[in-house]
């Protein structure tokens, strides 16, 4: 059993299919974080960069891995609506393009479907097994995470090569749509 499933079994988010979205630039991990939610059998040795979009059904959760490429980031927008959860991906070792990240984000949360919702978005500070990498709380500072007090929002320090840091951003991520839906319940 995958981790999302492990998780959406244990912290039991209910009957309502749960989509989240999986954004960050190209090569920050997107790929790779979503394919630790796999189970053992399901998992790909070989990770190729999205084009487009791709979907990876879980139990009651479907993970949209949208393309960081700038040609795609349009896409992102077309999802926002239908989701419940945002993981946002960002490549802690690549400095130059942290800016590039800023920017992303706050169009992400100035979007209308985005900035009028409480939806929870969670950060994996990823690649931390490279030399050069930020540690997540320079890379909140950076993107001013800070300033985001309408939403609820958690930076995770990871390497989605080993897993390391995944299952506790995905546990703080699950806890927070279960606590969403049962508002809206």
């Amino acid at each position: 059993m995958g981790l999302f499933q492990k998780l959406v079994s244990f912290l039991g988010v209910g009957k309502k299919d749960v989509n989240v979205l999986v954004v960050g630039l190209n090569n920050s991990g997107k790929s790779t974080v979503v394919n630790n939610f796999k189970a053992d059998d399901d998992k790909v040795t070989d990770i190729v960069p999205t084009v487009g979009f791709s979907v990876e059904r879980f139990q009651r959760f479907t993970a949209f891995d949208m393309s960081g490429h700038g040609r795609y980031r349009d896409l992102w927008e077309y999802y926002y609506k239908d989701c419940q959860g945002i993981i946002f991906v960002i490549d802690s070792s690549d400095r130059l393009r942290l800016v590039v990240v800023k920017e992303e984000l706050d169009l992400l949360l100035q979007h209308p479907d985005i900035c009028q919702k409480k939806i929870p978005i969670l950060f994996f500070a990823n690649k931390m097994d490279c030399r050069e990498a930020l540690s997540s709380v320079k890379i909140a500072a950076a993107l001013g995470l800070d300033k985001i007090m309408d939403k609820p929002w958690h930076i995770s320090a990871s390497n989605a090569l080993t897993g390391e840091g995944l299952q506790e951003g995905v546990e703080w991520l699950t806890q927070q749509i279960r606590e969403l839906l049962s508002v809206k319940v």
